[in-house]
C-alpha cells in the first residue's frame, strides 16, 4: 500500500471514529451537555454509565491521538507543495493532537476516581464541596483551556495550513484546499467560546457554531481522504 493510500484511509477513518464516539456519549452520557449541570448530577451520570462509559471515553480520547497519524500522513502526501507550510502545518497538527488528548485522558482515569468519591458523600459535605472544586477546576483546566481553547484554535490553524498546502499541491483538487482555508477560521472563533466576559456561561454564538463546524470539518477530511484514494 503507498503513503498517499494510507494517508486517504486514514484520513476517512478517523473522522468517522471521532463522531461515532461523540454520539455514543451524547447517547449514553448526554454529553456535552451534561457539564452545565452541578457536579454532583454529573458524577451520578457518569457512575451509571459503568464501565463501558469509561471504554468510550477512552477510546474516544484516541482519536485524539490517531490524528496526530493523521496529520504526519497528510504532510508526507502533499511533499510536493511549500516545504515551510507543510512543516508548519505538521507541528501545529501533533500539537492540536496533543492538547486535546490532555483535555480528554482526564475522563477515563480522574473522573472515575472523583464519581466514587462523591457517592459515599452529600454534595453539602465538606468531602462533596472539595470534590465539586477538583472536578470543576480540571473541567475549566484541562476541558476548557487546554482541549477546548487551544484544542480548536491549533485545529482551525493547521486546517488553514493543510488547506494551502493542498492548493500548492497536485495531490487533490484546489477547492478542497480552500475548503480547508475557509473551515480553519471557523475554529478560531468556536475557541473564543469561555474567553473573556463569557468565560462562566460561554458565547452562545461560538457554543452554537462548534458541532456545525466539527461536522463540515469531519465532511472536509473525509472528501480529502477519497481524493488520495482516487
Amino acid at each position: 500500500m503507498s503513503e498517499r493510500s494510507l494517508a486517504g484511509i486514514v484520513l476517512i477513518a478517523v473522522p468517522i471514529l471521532f463522531n461515532v464516539g461523540f454520539t455514543l456519549l451524547a447517547q449514553r452520557f448526554d454529553y456535552p451537555d451534561v457539564l452545565r449541570r452541578p457536579t454532583h448530577e454529573v458524577l451520578e451520570r457518569f457512575r451509571t454509565g459503568g464501565v463501558a462509559l469509561i471504554l468510550v471515553w477512552w477510546t474516544f480520547a484516541l482519536t485524539a491521538v490517531l490524528f496526530s497519524a493523521l496529520v504526519i500522513l497528510l504532510a508526507i502526501a502533499v511533499a510536493d507543495a511549500s516545504r515551510t507550510v507543510v512543516l508548519l502545518a505538521a507541528v501545529v497538527g501533533v500539537l492540536a493532537s496533543l492538547v486535546q488528548f490532555l483535555g480528554l485522558i482526564r475522563w477515563p482515569f480522574l473522573v472515575p476516581y472523583l464519581a466514587r468519591t462523591a457517592a459515599s458523600a452529600p454534595p453539602d459535605s465538606p468531602t462533596g464541596q472539595v470534590v465539586d472544586i477538583v472536578f470543576q477546576s480540571f473541567n475549566r483546566y484541562l476541558g476548557v483551556a487546554v482541549g477546548e481553547h487551544l484544542g480548536y484554535g491549533l485545529t482551525g490553524i493547521w486546517s488553514i495550513l493543510t488547506g494551502v498546502a493542498l492548493v500548492d499541491s497536485s495531490i487533490a483538487p484546489d477547492w478542497l484546499g480552500i475548503l480547508g482555508v475557509v473551515i480553519g477560521p471557523l475554529f478560531l472563533l468556536c475557541s473564543l467560546e469561555f474567553v473573556g466576559r463569557a468565560d462562566d456561561s460561554g458565547w452562545k454564538l461560538a457554543g452554537s457554531l462548534t458541532p456545525i463546524t466539527y461536522i463540515a470539518w469531519s465532511l472536509w477530511l473525509v472528501a480529502v481522504g477519497a481524493a488520495l484514494l482516487v
